[in-house]
Order: C-alpha cells, then structure tokens, then sequence
C-alpha cells in the first residue's frame, strides 16, 4: 500500500495512530535523514537499529565483498528477529529487508533541502574530522576535490534513487505498507503518530 502524503492536512489526516509494525526500513537519498529517522522509530519501538552503511564499509572507504556483506545483513536480522529498523538504499540486499519489512519510510525531500544538508554535514564532518564507520574520514580533498566527492555522488544518484527505489517496491514480493514523507514537517507528524502509537500500546 503506497500512501503519498502532500499536504500536511492529508497527513495529519491519513496517520491518525499508525500501527508500523517491528520491522521497517528507511529509504532516502543521501541527505535526507535517513539514519536519524531510522534512529529515532528504533529508540521508540524499543527495537535494534540497523545501519546498512557501517556495516558495508571496511577501513579506508573499501566496500565489503557482496557475499560477506549479504551474509551479515542475514546473521544481524536473524539476531534481531524480535523487531529491527534499517536504514540503507543498497540495491544489492533490499531482497533481504523488504519481504521481511512491516513498513516502508520513504523520505522524499525537494532536491534543496537534501543539498543543504548534505553540503554542512560534510563540511562538519571534515573540519572535526569525524570518524564513520570504522577508520574512515570525509577529508577537504575527498569531499570537494575528488571524483568521489559524495556532492557529486548526491547530484548523481538523486534521479537514479527514486526510479529505483519505485522498480524495487514493484519488483519484490513485500507486504510492507509505504509512507512517504516529503517534507520535515511531515517526518515531525509520522514521527508523533508512531510515539502516540506506540504510549497506546
């Protein structure tokens, strides 16, 4: 079930106190939140929170190999069978954790806001040097002066994220009902609902 919620009157309205279930996953461009979205239902739920992110990435920005990193997603879902939010847009294991999804977060924010996001995170994290995730930093040089810059990477992905993301929720067999949240405001609502939700409970 895709539930598109334009205005914050039809959210307000189509939530009421939603029941997402102990499984969801968070999707979104990068910059969009995901993590702290996905951070915040777990913390309310009371159930693990899984990043796919610090999962994938060894030390010194290498990616796991495909099998290895399959076959984590498996192990930390089966540890967490109890209820889990996970956050991540990695085509490669959404056959993992959309079937076993109750709900889907889609965060759809204008390309501005993600932008403007992504652009102080990264200067944040390279001036404090930050480490991600391992032993991994965003540096001055890899953020603005590399062809892997993640600004490039955002300018890239964004059209490529939501024609497959939409392909994907078609494609793979899921039961999940979708929500998709286009706005902070309307994140600050669905995140209400779900705390409401779940002080009933």
């Amino acid at each position: 079930m895709l539930r598109q919620l334009d205005r914050i009157s039809t959210i307000e309205y189509a939530f009421g106190m939603v029941d997402i279930g102990r499984r969801i996953v968070v999707y979104g461009p990068t910059g969009s939140g995901k993590t702290t979205v996905a951070a915040r239902i777990a913390a309310c739920l009371g159930v693990h929170h899984i990043e796919l992110d610090a999962i994938a990435w060894l030390p010194g920005w290498v990616m796991k190999p495909l099998g290895e990193y399959r076959a984590d997603i498996s192990k930390v879902l089966n540890e967490h069978n109890e209820g889990w939010v996970c956050d991540g847009n990695y085509r490669e294991v959404r056959d993992l954790t959309l079937p076993q999804a109750d709900t889907v977060v889609w965060l759809r924010m204008s390309y501005r806001v993600v932008f403007w996001r992504v652009l102080k995170r990264t200067v944040t994290r390279a001036w404090r040097r930050e480490m991600l995730w391992g032993t991994n930093y965003e540096s001055w040089r890899l953020s603005f002066l590399s062809r892997d810059s993640l600004l490039l990477y955002q300018a890239r992905a964004w059209r490529r994220h939501h024609t497959r993301v939409s392909t994907d929720l078609g494609r793979i067999p899921h039961h999940a009902q979708v929500y998709e949240l286009r706005s902070p405001r309307e994140v600050e609502v669905f995140l209400a609902e779900v705390r409401a939700a779940d002080r009933k409970d």
